[in-house]
């Protein structure tokens, strides 16, 4: 069973920095699209930052400028740099992996919390 680590929330003050890691516990076939997404309380989980094997990018209006995905295909990880954060980017952040034969995978959750 593979697993995915996510390793970096914590409580950050507005117009900080944080990064965000996630690793799987062995390799993955046939990996697709690497990324991570968020829930707040009372809300709907949603995309943050995405990245595919050819290397498109997606990411929400929300974020864009500020959050950066990157991705390291032998180790199968994915890092979320997130820039000038603000509080409404307080959230559970999830890492995903989705792969071949329609695999989806979920990391269990990091808290991130912005406040003063």
């Amino acid at each position: 069973q593979v697993q995915l680590v996510e390793s970096g929330g914590g409580l950050v003050q507005p117009g900080g920095s944080m990064r965000l890691s996630c690793a799987a516990s062995r390799s993955i076939f046939g990996i697709n699209i690497m990324g991570w997404y968020r829930q707040a309380p009372g809300k709907l989980r949603e995309l943050v930052a995405s990245m595919t094997n050819a290397g498109e990018i997606t990411v929400a209006d929300s974020v864009k400028g500020r959050f950066t995905v990157s991705r390291d295909d032998p180790k199968n990880s994915v890092d979320l740099q997130m820039n000038n954060l603000k509080p409404e980017d307080t959230a559970v952040y999830y890492c995903n992996v989705r792969a071949a034969f329609h695999h989806v995978y979920w990391g269990q959750g990091t808290q991130v919390t912005v406040s003063s």
